[in-house]
């Protein structure tokens, strides 16, 4: 009930906000119209002085009041019919036109626009629906991702040392951008339930997106704590050899490169990005992959898929070393370019429809980026786990996700 008071106080209070204006300009003209009768009252009056002093004949000044009279005459039409100008002849003709013309826009502003806001809240609202208080939405949260985190938080402000609901929180406060929440988080987990891989792995990545990509000695001890927990962890070995590119040890960082390729299927859809830093670091050229939109390897899968295509071989590597820059950036191209082709034949194929995003974005192209998650959003839709996947990739790269998923 409180619901339908408030609805039509709001509805008296646009009503008045939209006849104000056309309750100002009628006061605005009646004002008007009054102080420039007042004028030509005040000329007859002068008239009548100056033709009694002889200075002007009689013949004029019946022909100078003539003139005045119709003007005040005309003031009189306007008063009466709302139009500006109208001539007295034309006060019995205008003055039905003036007054259908405002009734109609008072009537639509007082019945129609409420009807219309009535009907349309009738469709598409929910006038049936109880109210439902934050507690209520929170123990039902459904699929709502903000009513979760508020669920698990008011959890864990009752129970702070609950490491499970730390653990929990902390990568979904990573992916969506409350960086230095996910860092207490994953340091809370790992205090209570202790270091393990990917805890170690996902306070190594929050410091480097904290700290806008650069992986600083807290984040290099994250990523060697994991490393010593789970050797075969392709995630930190990035991170790690991305550090000692980023202090110019070119040399140990293309040895560490080289050996996060060596030890991963050719089907890992990190392979591109691996590969364009052995490229680079051969050439000693930065690559501007060192900032938070840059997405890293993920654990290698138990079993990777075969049919990936456009991976580069041991002897593209080894070729890429010993060209200029501009050969080397034309190969890589070339390669993504044949990657795109082949999906386009083959788009069943979910690692490539990664790599190929992910190559896309790392060449800052950004329009075919965008174009790729499209079309692989087609073979892999957001509703199932490879789509959101999909999704959740080319937010981590700054693509313009909800446009493309349209």
């Amino acid at each position: 009930m409180l619901f339908w008071i408030i609805s039509a106080l709001l509805t008296v209070l646009v009503a008045v906000v939209l006849l104000s204006p056309l309750m100002r300009a009628s006061a605005r003209a009646s004002l008007y119209d009054e102080g420039e009768a007042a004028v030509y009252r005040d000329q007859l009056r002068e008239l009548d002085r100056d033709k009694a002093s002889g200075l002007i004949s009689a013949d004029d000044a019946d022909y100078a009041r003539a003139e005045i009279g119709r003007r005040l005459l005309a003031i009189a039409g306007r008063a009466k019919t709302g139009g500006e100008g109208a001539e007295p002849s034309e006060a019995s003709a205008a003055r039905p036109v003036g007054r259908r013309r405002y009734t109609f826009s008072q009537a639509f502003i007082l019945l129609c626009l409420p009807v219309i806001g009535l009907a349309g809240y009738l469709e598409i609202g929910s006038p049936g629906t109880l109210d439902a208080p934050l507690a209520a939405r929170i123990e039902n949260p459904g699929d709502d991702v903000d009513l979760l985190v508020a669920k698990v938080e008011r959890h864990l402000a009752g129970n702070p040392e609950d490491g499970n609901g730390w653990n929990v929180l902390a990568p979904v406060y990573f992916r969506i951008g409350r960086l230095p929440d996910a860092e207490l988080a994953f340091r809370n987990a790992i205090r209570i339930l202790g270091p393990d891989a990917e805890r170690m792995n996902g306070l190594g990545e929050t410091l480097v997106l904290r700290n806008d990509g650069i992986v600083t000695d807290d984040a290099q001890m994250a990523f060697q704590a994991a490393l010593k927990i789970e050797p075969n962890n392709p995630r930190a070995d990035f991170y790690l050899a991305l550090a000692l590119e980023q202090s110019g040890r070119r040399a140990e960082a293309l040895a560490a490169f080289q050996a996060i390729a060596a030890a991963s299927p050719p089907t890992a859809p990190w392979m591109a990005l691996v590969n364009q830093h052995i490229a680079a670091n051969s050439a000693g050229v930065p690559l501007a992959n060192a900032s938070p939109q840059v997405a890293a390897p993920q654990q290698a899968p138990t079993a990777a898929n075969p049919a990936a295509p456009g991976n580069p071989s041991a002897d593209d590597i080894a070729n890429a070393q010993q060209m200029s820059e501009a050969d080397r950036g034309e190969m890589i191209r070339g390669m993504v370019a044949s990657l795109d082709a082949r999906l386009k034949e083959d788009p069943n194929n979910f690692e490539g429809w990664m790599r190929l995003v992910r190559s896309y974005a790392m060449l800052k192209d950004t329009n075919r980026a965008e174009a790729a998650l499209k079309d692989g959003l087609k073979a892999f839709p957001a509703a199932g786990a490879e789509g959101q996947q999909l999704i959740a990739m080319a937010k981590e790269l700054g693509l313009d996700v909800e446009e493309v998923s349209q």
